[in-house]
């Protein structure tokens, strides 16, 4: 069980993710979307929406910190232990109720709009499910080890997720974890696998390259306004 859950499970999420993206994008391009119900409710979705998205950002971002960035490395930025555990702790459940409330109000919205509820799937239901699954494991594995400075899972789960890239997972790191940290690791692992069926898959295409893109100039086609324009009535130069 040991070698399958942290020696198996995270390659074949992988293998999952990368097959969905590239049979998704090839024969389902027009399936590439968040299948957006806008149209049918809006007052509740520019709620709901940022709400989740920031929390969600926020998560993935402190998940990032935590598993790939080496104890050295923060300690170099002079943040030791204590320091980053009550970051973790105060900014990771900030973060998680973030995204909770995010995903309520989505749930919300959905079961209170018939329009929406009936636009509504069971691929939709089971990705909500999911997210929560994930993200309410991940707040109580850490709300439950608080004592002192917490469980340290850079010791641990963090080293074994580094190690996968080596394609050498040191599976021995995760027997001690405690259970509800090895829940939230293989909740998060089905859900990335999960990422390329559902709409999830919409956070690849992230119009990235907008920040990168030159300034668009416009120019008028009317011959009349070549020149310099002329000024409007009232707005005449002081002086002129």
């Amino acid at each position: 069980m040991t070698v399958l859950l942290w020696g198996a499970l995270p390659y074949v999420a992988l293998a999952l993710l990368v097959a969905g993206l590239v049979w998704r994008y090839r024969y389902d391009k027009y399936g590439w979307t968040t299948r957006s119900s806008q149209l049918y409710e809006s007052r509740l979705l520019n709620i709901a929406s940022p709400v989740f998205h920031y929390g969600i950002l926020f998560v993935l971002a402190g998940h990032l910190v935590g598993l790939f960035v080496p104890v050295s490395w923060t300690e170099t930025f002079g943040v030791d232990e204590h320091a980053y555990h009550l970051l973790s702790l105060y900014g990771g459940t900030a973060a998680g109720v973030l995204t909770v409330a995010g995903v309520g109000l989505l749930v919300y919205r959905r079961r209170t709009r018939a329009p929406v509820f009936r636009a509504t799937t069971a691929n939709d239901k089971a990705m909500y499910l999911l997210l929560l699954g994930a993200i309410v494991l991940g707040m109580v594995a850490k709300l439950t080890h608080t004592g002192g400075s917490g469980y340290d899972y850079r010791s641990t789960i963090a080293p074994w997720a580094r190690s996968l890239f080596t394609l050498q997972p040191e599976t021995g790191l995760m027997t001690g974890v405690p259970v509800l940290y090895q829940a939230h690791a293989v909740v998060g692992m089905v859900l990335i696998a999960f990422v390329p069926y559902s709409r999830l898959v919409h956070m690849f295409s992230a119009p990235v390259q907008y920040l990168f893109r030159p300034y668009v100039v416009y120019r008028t086609r009317d011959p009349r306004q070549l020149g310099p324009r002329p000024e409007r009535r009232g707005w005449e130069r002081l002086g002129g």
